[in-house]
């Protein structure tokens, strides 16, 4: 997420004279996303993946591409917010739109070289449909480790993890024919549901695992016929303007609002706690090029800070950080997606967006011309903060710098 979403989201949601719960934030930062090269050289990498910076905030390291909580080149184990604080006796959760095992929840809790390697049967496999070979198998459990991602979200005492990626889940553990990943997960204490109306009675005493889709969860938006045009040969045909419409396929899901209520709920009681709560559909859908559905979960962004706010309300030591791991594909232009009165047509695709306003913004995917997905840009992205020691933020802080915030809040020292 970056400034291209928030404002396309902000003119959709709220009107080009309105405003999102983030535009109320006393402070407004901005972030320097920072990622290194996998050869330990130190050489700077300027555009990151959701692993490495997810690693850079979860650890305060800046890594390598695809790692998660590991140092680029010497494949060490970097600890986590998340794993500092159980230790101090904290409560811990994450909440996500994503897989559980996707990479930015995995950065807060597991530790593997590769991102890719989310169950047991992905641990040495081929990524499709890129055919980039995967190779995980130093970190099996009988070399002494903890196994995929998924094995050692089972094997981890975080109180609260609500997401998707059951099937991850759902694979056999290593070395086993009848034993689930779940299976360990119970086996660990975690009361294990799959539902909405599960969701609304979890035990305050249990450790709970919410896995609510297969792999990520449904977006709550999407085009009514939405059409995307690519430029051709210099001549383009501007795409008929659509509007945003309800996902049949949401249908049933729980809310990133309601995940988050669930999970403040369950640390009503407790000293301290540390939450990630993560709406990954933002950058999900600019890469597959659908601005509804990016809307959509902005949306879903604003209204789980509204719950966190809610609760800061009654508990002032609250610190609320609202940040992204890296910006992603997403431009705002002319609705023509022209320079008028020039002839020059923006090269990529292009969408037509009719907002409640009336009025038609053009979105613009060019990062690359593969007609499956964009990829991630270099820019800087923005840091939100309400609450205790909001004001004496940085204005502008290097990546890894988050880290050092939510452990100087919670009093943790690495």
């Amino acid at each position: 997420m970056d400034d291209q979403q928030i404002t396309i989201a902000r003119n959709y949601l709220s009107g080009s004279s309105g405003q999102l719960k983030l535009d109320e934030a006393p402070f407004r930062g901005a972030v320097h996303v920072e990622t290194m090269a996998e050869d330990g050289s130190g050489q700077t990498v300027y555009v990151a993946d959701s692993a490495s910076s997810g690693t850079a905030m979860a650890t305060g390291v800046v890594t390598s591409l695809g790692r998660i909580a590991t140092t680029a080149a010497t494949d060490e184990r970097v600890p986590t917010i998340m794993e500092l604080a159980q230790i101090a006796g904290m409560g811990t959760g994450i909440v996500t739109t994503s897989s559980l095992t996707d990479a930015t929840p995995a950065s807060f809790v597991a530790h593997i070289n590769r991102r890719y390697c989310q169950g047991p049967a992905d641990m040495v496999s081929t990524l499709q449909p890129v055919g980039i070979p995967v190779n995980c198998s130093q970190y099996f459990k009988t070399n002494g480790e903890r196994g995929s991602i998924a094995e050692q979200i089972a094997a981890s005492d975080i109180d609260i993890l609500f997401g998707g990626g059951t099937q991850y889940f759902e694979q056999f553990a290593e070395g086993s024919s009848t034993i689930s990943v779940i299976d360990e997960a119970v086996a660990n204490g975690y009361q294990v549901i799959r539902t909405d109306s599960e969701l609304a009675n979890t035990n305050r005493n249990n450790k709970v695992l919410g896995l609510f889709s297969p792999s990520t969860m449904p977006v709550r938006w999407r085009g009514v016929g939405a059409q995307l045009v690519e430029k051709v040969d210099d001549e383009v045909q501007l795409p008929a303007a659509y509007s945003c419409e309800p996902n049949p396929r949401y249908s049933g899901m729980p809310s990133l609002a309601d995940m988050t209520a669930v999970a403040l709920n369950h640390f009503e009681e407790s000293a301290s706690f540390m939450l990630m709560v993560e709406s990954a559909s933002i950058d999900k859908q600019s890469h597959v090029r659908r601005p509804c559905g990016s809307i959509g979960e902005l949306a879903q962004l604003n209204e789980a800070l509204a719950v966190a706010l809610e609760y800061a309300q009654s508990h002032p030591e609250t610190l609320i950080l609202i940040t992204a791991d890296h910006a992603q594909a997403a431009q705002m232009l002319t609705p023509e997606g022209s320079f008028l009165p020039l002839n020059f047509s923006s090269p990529g695709y292009f969408a037509r967006v009719l907002t409640p306003e009336g009025s038609i913004m053009g979105v613009n995917y060019a990062t690359n011309d593969s007609p499956m997905r964009e990829y991630h840009t270099g820019a800087q992205v923005p840091l939100y903060a309400f609450g205790a020691g909001a004001n004496t933020l940085p204005t502008f802080i290097h990546q890894a710098e988050i880290f050092n915030i939510m452990a100087q809040h919670l009093g943790l020292h690495n």
